[in-house]
């Protein structure tokens, strides 16, 4: 079954398309479809977390009611898919999913978390517990690298710490931003209270820099496609220098304050995806580099993005 969005559909989330009577007819319907894996939207299978997507005039919605392995539930992206990229016995780096924290938080211990992830499945394998290395936010999805040894953990923080590693990551934020590639350079400051990061002054003791390189990528009417590479690894440091400079990602929640866009891009998280990372194996030191394909919410974002341009 096969559907194209008219002008006078646009705007409507993907579930209750798909509940229309002339479709799947009930939510629940469209519900079952959606988690095991029968609905792409222009040729790319849609997650299950994906159902609030908007859709825009022209875009194809296929559901594939027999697809070979869809008649058992698939387990929802935001419930922790363990997406492994690479395993050997001295690190394991994971494709994470938006909505699933890296690591367990205190003030969120039942959030579900790839660290517990691999904890329970170490555990029926017979093997320790992963060792953290580093870690993204839990809306911004992208590859994560685990330790599976102290010494190797040891060495693969000293090269996050050196800045040895290349970290590379792709968002879609609001307007054009110029020149059209540049250094982003600030002075922040983690407020432990409000839990967010903020400018401070370069004279702050506080202060710390953070640093990265931007390019942009694609430029939509209203926004744009920019790559990132962080020379320096602060917390949720691309979502606030982005928004210093005016250029907010899309979907941002947190980062937001001051004047922002009058009519916002509906998404249901912060547009920021871990694309790429590269650093050497801590063992053989060998030269490792893995990329993560953009999810599917992204890929229909920019395609949406790409026909209002």
């Amino acid at each position: 079954m096969e559907w194209i969005v008219t002008t006078a559909e646009q705007g409507v989330r993907l579930d209750k398309f798909l509940a229309e009577r002339q479709r799947l007819g009930s939510r629940r319907r469209a519900s079952v479809a959606l988690d095991r894996g029968k609905v792409f939207l222009n040729t790319v299978e849609v997650a299950p977390d994906a159902a609030s997507v908007r859709l825009a005039a022209g875009d194809r919605i296929r559901v594939w009611m027999d697809r070979p392995g869809s008649a058992r539930r698939r387990t929802p992206t935001r419930s922790g898919d363990l997406r492994i990229v690479f395993e050997d016995d001295a690190l394991i780096v994971v494709d994470k999913p938006a909505g699933v924290l890296a690591v367990p938080l205190e003030r969120k211990r039942q959030a579900p978390s790839v660290f517990d992830q691999l904890v329970s499945r170490f555990r029926s394998h017979g093997k320790r517990k992963p060792l953290t290395v580093h870690r993204i936010d839990r809306d911004t999805s992208g590859l994560v690298v685990f330790a599976r040894q102290a010494a190797a953990q040891a060495s693969l923080k000293d090269q996050f710490k050196r800045q040895a590693v290349e970290r590379v990551y792709r968002a879609v934020v609001y307007g054009h931003p110029d020149p059209s590639s540049g250094t982003w350079r600030d002075r922040l400051v983690w407020d432990q209270r409000a839990l967010i990061q903020k400018e401070t002054h370069p004279r702050d003791p506080r202060g710390k820099e953070a640093v990265c390189r931007y390019e942009v990528l694609e430029r939509f009417r209203t926004s744009s496609l920019i790559e990132v590479r962080l020379h320096t690894g602060k917390r949720n440091q691309i979502r606030l220098q982005a928004r210093l400079r005016g250029h907010t990602l899309v979907g941002e929640r947190r980062y937001v304050y001051g004047p922002d866009q009058l009519r916002p891009i509906e998404f249901g998280r912060q547009a920021l995806h871990a694309y790429r990372l590269e650093f050497a194996h801590p063992v053989s030191g060998e030269a490792l580099r893995f990329e993560a394909p953009m999810p599917a919410d992204l890929t229909a974002l920019i395609a949406r993005l790409r026909r209002s341009a």
